[in-house]
C-alpha cells in the first residue's frame, strides 16, 4: 500500500481546452506553480439514485480523509482522456465495462494547484472493491450529500463539482 504520492510523477501541462503543451512533475503541479493539467472525475450513481463516494487516504497531498468523488485521478502524460478514466477505475474501484456519459469540463484551482477537471457520469449496480488506493467508500443518498454540505466532510472540489453541474437533485422534506 502506498504511503504517500509519487512526486517525480510525470502530468502533461494542458490549456483551457485540453491540449497539451508541456509536461511537469506532480510536484511542480501540487507546488503552488499553478500549471494547469488535466483530471478525470467518474460520478458512480446505483439504479436508485445514490451516489457512491471515495475516502481520501490520510497520507495524500491533497485533501487528505475527506470524502471525494467515486473515482478522481491525474492523466499521465501522453495518455488519452477516455483512456485514464477506465484505468482510474479500475485502479481504484476495481470497475471495468460500464458506460461513462460524459459531463463537461471546467477549470478548477486551488491555493496549489490548477486543474482542467473531465467529468463524466454512469451507473453501476455491480461489484464495487476499492483499493489500497483509497480509505473504503460508500453510497451516499442525496439527503445525506446534502446535509453534510458545507459541513468539512466533502473535498471542496466535489461540494463545487455537485453544485456546478447539478448532479445531485435537491431532495424536498
Amino acid at each position: 500500500m502506498p504511503t504517500q504520492d509519487n512526486s517525480q510523477e510525470l502530468f502533461p501541462v494542458v490549456d483551457a481546452e485540453g491540449r497539451v503543451i508541456g509536461s511537469a512533475t506532480r510536484g511542480e503541479c501540487h507546488g503552488g506553480a499553478m500549471l494547469l493539467h488535466p483530471v478525470v472525475h467518474l460520478h458512480v450513481f446505483n439504479s436508485q439514485g445514490a451516489l457512491y463516494l471515495q475516502k481520501r487516504p490520510e497520507w495524500k497531498d491533497i485533501q487528505p480523509g475527506k470524502w471525494d468523488t467515486a473515482v478522481g485521478g491525474h492523466v499521465d502524460y501522453g495518455e488519452a482522456v477516455g483512456a485514464a478514466l477506465r484505468r482510474e477505475a479500475r485502479e481504484e474501484l476495481g470497475i471495468e465495462g460500464f458506460e461513462a456519459e460524459a459531463r463537461g469540463s471546467y477549470v478548477f484551482q486551488s491555493l496549489r494547484e490548477r486543474e482542467l477537471v473531465n467529468v463524466f457520469t454512469t451507473v453501476w449496480d455491480g461489484p464495487i472493491a476499492p483499493t489500497a488506493e483509497l480509505d473504503g467508500g460508500r453510497f451516499w443518498t442525496p439527503e445525506e450529500i446534502h446535509s453534510a454540505l458545507g459541513q468539512g466532510v466533502f473535498t471542496p472540489n466535489f461540494e463545487q463539482e455537485i453544485e456546478r453541474l447539478n448532479l445531485v437533485p435537491k431532495y424536498s422534506r
